[in-house]
């Protein structure tokens, strides 16, 4: 199975977190509506990512003739839904520059909460779970 624009939105989505760490780290309340902005950007690349991931991707793993990768799949999608939904609350929440100019420590803490469990669960996608896909 072809893998690679998953692959690239993992990049993409990266790279934006970064992007989003570097803004707040230089300022939260000077950088308010770019950070909003920045939120508000992730959030369709992320939510895109994930549609795309539900609609095609974990069907076709779920359909493996391995039935270990169909139930690496399964326990893949299932587990995302709940990062999904924290993050997409996260993305709700903080993507109004004044709420963020507001509470800076509060968009602090749900940001390293939040785009931290992106990262992780992302890393391990691309350590465990693409390449299983990629070998089947």
């Amino acid at each position: 199975m072809d893998i690679d624009r998953f692959k690239h939105q993992h990049v993409d989505i990266l790279q934006r977190i970064d992007a989003l760490r570097k803004l707040a780290r230089s300022g939260i309340l000077s950088n308010s509506h770019a950070i909003a902005q920045q939120v508000k950007d992730l959030g369709k690349v992320v939510t895109l990512h994930l549609a795309i991931e539900d609609r095609i991707l974990y069907p076709a793993v779920q359909k493996a003739e391995d039935p270990a990768i169909a139930a690496m799949g399964a326990a893949y999608q299932e587990e995302m839904k709940g990062i999904a939904n924290r993050y997409i609350r996260f993305t709700n929440q903080w993507s109004n520059p004044e709420k963020l100019a507001a509470e800076p420590d509060e968009f602090r803490d749900a940001a390293n909460t939040v785009l931290k469990e992106v990262y992780q669960r992302m890393q391990r996608e691309n350590r465990e779970f693409y390449p299983t896909i990629e070998r089947m």
